[in-house]
């Protein structure tokens, strides 16, 4: 699988760049969205990065006229890491950005599945949303491996795990569930550090760039719903459940009805799961595959948390307590996933969001058995 997924990416890749095809315009990414917000900020204009029409400026001096706007959604903390960027030209700075962050997810995986050696890194690279986010130049790799290490710390070293956590807070809709979390599991030192880490980012923010770049933020913030429910993102590339509604033609009052019931139900799975005697690889497996299913807004490449949750599942300790067709059902996952942007298009299927929903689901059950059997055995 890693193999055909490498050619396919090459051979997009090799489009997108007019290798195969002449370019009759020039093409994007959504990395020039963050190199672009970088070079307002260190231009000492941050809050231009919030405004369409100044940021479209600058993206269109970093790849040329014509393109198709990316626009910049990310609180200003984000902006703390977008200011480093512009330190090198934009394909050094794209190729560096996407390839830290990947391995930061395949420190974080492999430290995870407890086992470093060749097969392993290849599976963690079969991932195939993973092409998407390295080909889209996005921020999947950072969300994950960020995930991945505050779980994987979260014994070992609370304030460690509290940074993690912390860290995430550039894409703050990923992090509705973890306050739940650690609440629920009594993880109070990781919650300190996180809340430490959420406050010194903010007030980073608030020093360089100023209240009034927080303020074009959530103005933009405030718009950005109604551009989500527009189809201005493909409703096909969407991985929550309010994504599956609106591709499936459903209304717009209806997929947040529904987005609002996913939600909840995924509140409930992790409170329930942090609060019972379960090992820590399902509770951290439950809380990463619970992510994209109750952010308001998740993509397709976002479902690199996925990918984390699947290696908590498989980690060694806990694979005593899978069964044999939850490897199944993993493979299945990602084979579709393999042309799972194409399939829903196509066939009007909500591919992402059944795999998001599919993870958080064996997740649950893995839960759900680890804890009747701790009931059993306490009742013995």
């Amino acid at each position: 699988m890693l193999a055909v997924q490498l050619c396919g990416f090459a051979f997009i890749v090799a489009g997108t760049h007019g290798w195969i095809v002449p370019l009759t315009k020039p093409t994007t990414t959504d990395f020039v969205s963050f190199y672009s917000a970088g070079l307002l900020a260190d231009a000492g204009r941050p809050g231009w990065a919030y405004d369409p029409a100044a940021h479209l400026v600058a993206e269109e001096g970093v790849v040329g006229a014509g393109i198709e706007y990316q626009f910049f959604n990310y609180p200003p903390t984000y902006l703390l890491l977008c200011a480093a960027l512009p330190a090198l030209p934009y394909l050094a700075a794209f190729i560096l950005f996407e390839t830290a962050t990947l391995l930061l997810y395949l420190f974080a995986a492999t430290r995870v599945l407890e086992d470093r050696g060749f097969a392993t890194v290849a599976a963690c690279l079969a991932v195939p949303v993973l092409f998407w986010n390295y080909g889209l130049g996005q921020n999947a790799f950072l969300t994950a491996g960020l995930f991945g290490l505050g779980t994987y710390w979260l014994e070992r070293r609370p304030l460690l795990a509290g940074l993690m956590f912390g860290l995430l807070c550039y894409k703050p809709q990923f992090g509705l569930l973890l306050p739940l979390a650690l609440v629920a599991g009594g993880y109070w030192r990781v919650f300190i550090a996180t809340t430490i880490t959420v406050v010194v980012l903010i007030a980073a923010s608030l020093l360089l760039y100023g209240a009034e770049t927080w303020r074009a933020f959530i103005v933009t913030a405030g718009a950005a719903p109604a551009m989500y429910a527009s189809g201005r993102i493909l409703f096909a590339g969407m991985a929550n459940p309010f994504g599956a509604v609106r591709l499936l033609g459903g209304s717009v009052p209806l997929a947040y009805a529904t987005q609002v019931i996913f939600f909840g139900i995924a509140a409930v799975i992790v409170i329930a799961t942090w609060r019972a005697p379960v090992g820590s690889a399902t509770r951290a497996a439950v809380l990463i595959a619970a992510a994209p299913v109750a952010a308001p807004l998740s993509l397709l490449y976002d479902l690199m948390l996925t990918a984390v949750a699947a290696a908590w599942l498989m980690q060694g300790r806990a694979l005593p307590m899978a069964r044999g067709w939850e490897g199944v059902v993993l493979a299945g996952i990602y084979v579709v996933l393999a042309d799972g942007r194409g399939i829903a298009e196509g066939l009007h299927l909500p591919v992402f969001p059944l795999a998001a929903l599919s993870v958080l689901a064996l997740a649950a059950a893995r839960a759900w058995r680890e804890s009747r059997i701790e009931a059993l055995a306490q009742a013995a």
